[in-house]
């Protein structure tokens, strides 16, 4: 997994919870002036953790090719670099945005019958909390073990988070909002206790809902 600064690991996430994959316009935490924000984009282009793509309508666009308004968006890469399944970011209506390899010849119908299953387990994760935290989530990334985290009876605080991943505060807080609640729906409940802010996945506590 590639090591991200703070700066591209917000810029990442806050496209992970977009459906189109956009990275524009940028989180509002974020205040970059326009070579700085060219400068980032660059390393995340050359990584291949971002890519130009025709833009969608309504979309923030990026620059025009020949006439061609394009759009930055998050690649599969981008996605996996914060433990994030690419199969699980769609846009609106059903079909990736994001660049990703053709398939070719008899793998191809096979790949997409996948597709599909992962599809009905988005679906049914809302459902089925307890379930659906493991659909999607790569075994040993970071984002599973913020998982195992708040799945402790203890829970865990933010700074436990931040010790697992390496992570910084916001980091933990946009993962927690948006891989976790928006894409693999969990409820994140939190309570204040002795040792601080907890936070725990909703079935390992009674807290109310953060």
């Amino acid at each position: 997994m590639p090591k991200l600064t703070d700066t591209q690991l917000v810029i990442l996430s806050g496209a992970a919870k977009r459906q189109h994959g956009s990275l524009l316009p940028l989180p509002n935490k974020l205040n970059l002036a326009a070579e700085a924000l060219t400068a980032t984009v660059g390393v995340l282009m050359k990584r291949k953790l971002a890519a130009a793509a025709p833009a969608a309508p309504g979309i923030a666009v990026w620059r025009e090719d020949n006439g061609q308004p394009m759009m930055l968006v998050i690649t599969d890469a981008g996605l996996r670099a914060i433990g994030v399944t690419p199969d699980e970011a769609t846009s609106s209506s059903g079909t990736k945005t994001r660049p990703a390899p053709k398939p070719r010849g008899r793998k191809a119908g096979r790949q997409k019958a996948v597709g599909s299953s992962h599809s009905k387990d988005r679906r049914s994760a809302s459902r089925n909390e307890a379930d659906g935290s493991r659909k999607g989530v790569r075994s040993g990334s970071k984002q599973a073990k913020v998982i195992d985290l708040l799945r402790r009876s203890q829970g865990a605080s933010i700074e436990e988070m931040m010790k697992a991943t390496g992570w910084q505060a916001h980091s933990v807080r946009g993962v927690m909002s948006g891989a976790l609640k928006k894409k693999l729906g969990l409820t994140i409940t939190s309570a204040k206790e002795k040792r601080g802010r907890i936070y725990r996945i909703l079935g390992s506590g009674k807290q109310r809902a953060a």
